[in-house]
């Protein structure tokens, strides 16, 4: 599958307006720890492993990003596939054979999440808690199986969220707002790589 999303600052009266016709799915707590190596090799290409909860997940970009419209990501759960992305060893476990190629953890958050749906889309409200802060934002998403299909599904992300009145503005992720605040020559490597537009 392919997810693709859009995110969202939202103002105050936002969010009730949006579940107003939405179905509430549920809400769970997890935390996820982001490895990548000193020289942040990994997510200046754009691809983001993390361990949800003890399970490890990929998420690789499809093509080049799309400022302002939405991020179009690959999601891999199965540990043998991780492994071959990133030319790791098959025969030993992903945990350690990160550790011998010098993956490290450089960001563990908890995140609360109210997931709903509306038609086709997944709307999900996150609050993120950082050891140092805590950050908002929603996410609208739309999965698809086959890349034909992505052109629309941008279009139907843009037209829900102006009919929901939101704005459309640029918005950084959970983890990257953390790099920027803590963590700023991550933060400006992946500024310097254009997976980030600092404006």
């Amino acid at each position: 599958m392919i997810e693709i999303e859009r995110k969202f600052i939202l103002a105050d009266d936002d969010k009730e307006r949006i579940i107003k016709n939405a179905e509430f799915l549920h809400e769970r707590t997890f935390v996820d720890t982001y490895y990548d190596k000193s020289d942040f090799v990994l997510t200046s290409q754009d691809k983001w492993l993390r361990c949800r909860n003890g399970k490890f997940e990929l998420k690789a970009p499809l093509r080049q990003r799309t400022r302002g419209f939405a991020d179009q990501y690959r999601e891999v759960e199965n540990e043998q596939e991780i492994k071959k992305i990133l030319n790791l060893p098959l025969n030993s476990s992903l945990n350690r054979s990160l550790k011998k190629n010098g993956y490290v953890p450089f960001c563990v958050c908890t995140t609360t999440r109210e997931k709903y749906r509306n038609a086709q889309f997944t709307i999900d409200f996150d609050t993120a808690n950082f050891e140092c802060f805590t950050y908002t934002l929603a996410e609208i998403e739309v999965m698809v199986q086959d890349e034909k299909e992505i052109g629309n599904a941008i279009k139907q992300i843009v037209n829900f969220a102006r009919k929901q009145n939101l704005i459309l503005a640029p918005t950084r992720g959970k983890i990257i707002e953390y790099l920027k605040n803590f963590k700023p020559k991550h933060y400006l490597t992946l500024v310097q790589a254009g997976i980030v537009n600092d404006p």
